[in-house]
Formats: C-alpha cells, structure tokens, sequence
C-alpha cells in the first residue's frame, strides 16, 4: 500500500487507494490466465496495454502538494481545481442565492488533477448533493442538471461564495469532505470528483476576474477573482 500512496514525487490521493489495489489484483489474475490460456503471444501484446492503462489511472489520482500564502490571500478568490476555464458570465443562481452571481467555471479533463481545494478561509455554511444527468461537463446545463454537489462558504468579512462540483459523462462518483459549521482553509481539499468534471464558483456581482476564456488554471496556485468587499 505504501507504494501505492508514493510514486515518483508525488502522492497517490486517499480516493484512488482502494481502487488502484483492486485494479492491480484484477489486472494481475486477468493477464495470469491470459498467458496460461490464451497463449503466450495474446499475452505479449496485453501485458503493455494493461501497464499503460494502469499508469493513466495511477496519474489520475495523484495527489500534489500545494500551498497558497494565506497572508497574501484576503479578498483573493484562488482556483479550486485544476482546468481550462469554460464560462465567465453573470448568471440567476436558483439553488441558494436566488439572484445574480458571477460564475466562473473550470473544467477538469481525465489528464488533470482531481483534487478539489477551497477557493477561500472561512466557514462552510451549508453543503447540498444533488442526483443528476452525466452530460459532458463543459455544456452550461451541466451546471443545473448533472449530479452536482453544492458548497456555500462565508469568508471572514461575512462574504458568501459557492461552490459546485459537478460530474461529468466519465465522473461517477463526487466527493465532499466539507460539513456545515466546519472551519475552512484556502490550503484545505473540499472533495476529489472521480474523472472528468466540472468546478463552477458563483462571486458576488462586481467582483473582479483575473482569468480569461480558455486560460490553464492550476487548484490552490492560480488567481481566478478578487472580491470587491
């Protein structure tokens, strides 16, 4: 399991631990029988497939240390996850706001790192999962219809954000750590999203963007907004 956990110099992320065991044990009996059974030859030509594949998962869950100065960060909206920024737009948020929200949103394809940060310091104030479609996670209704797990966190000058994570045609499974009440650090992971996916964040109007459309943005390293307040 240790090897598991650490591959290179990064680490393997809590999610993928369980899965990546049982992937090893089904990939190992599978090409077993292969090479007893289907001959040697079909043996040789799987075997590479089966190590690729596996690398490709293994790169899926890995899990990089990052730190964001919190000095430097008031008033700072930080990237929650790894992506291509998809959407920079004033929108009605119906689910808990109820009125103009800026939304800016990041999609995470299959190459990038699944981890999940707080885009803020804080406290998380309320926390909703939603059962939904698995649409591709760029197209703007994955945003209302998806399975979809909504975050709401208050900074310490009493401002609110939200944040969605939103699965995606490959993403089956969303992870969130975050609980009402709780106490969150911009350098904390609010939940992982298994494969392909989507992070929206919802500013309150007139805050100010710091990305374009298209741009690579990095989780816990990368300005998207600055508050206003």
């Amino acid at each position: 399991m240790n090897l598991l956990k650490n591959i290179g110099n990064f680490k393997i992320h809590r999610e993928g631990v369980n899965i990546l065991i049982y992937l090893a044990l089904f990939l190992l009996l599978t090409n077993t029988l292969r090479y007893f059974f289907a001959g040697k030859m079909c043996f040789y030509i799987v075997l590479p497939i089966s190590i690729y594949f596996y690398i490709l998962i293994i790169r899926f869950f890995r899990n990089p240390y990052r730190h964001f100065n919190e000095e430097n960060a008031d008033g700072l909206i930080v990237a929650p996850a790894d992506g291509r920024i998809v959407a920079i737009e004033e929108v009605v948020e119906n689910e808990y706001f109820q009125d103009k929200r800026l939304l800016i949103s990041i999609f995470m394809s299959v190459t990038n790192v699944h981890a999940n940060w707080y885009p803020v310091s804080g406290k998380v104030i309320h926390t909703k999962y939603h059962k939904g479609l698995f649409l591709v996670a760029y197209l703007p209704k994955s945003s209302t219809d998806n399975e979809r797990s909504t975050i709401v966190l208050e900074t310490e000058k009493g401002t609110q954000i939200l944040v969605r994570q939103i699965a995606g045609t490959v993403a089956r499974r969303i992870v969130t750590y975050s609980k009402p009440g709780e106490t969150c650090n911009i350098n904390q992971q609010l939940g992982f999203i298994k494969f392909g996916s989507r992070v929206d964040v919802y500013l309150p109007p007139g805050s100010e963007v710091l990305v374009q459309m298209n741009q690579q943005v990095t989780g816990c390293q990368t300005v998207i907004a600055k508050l206003n307040k």
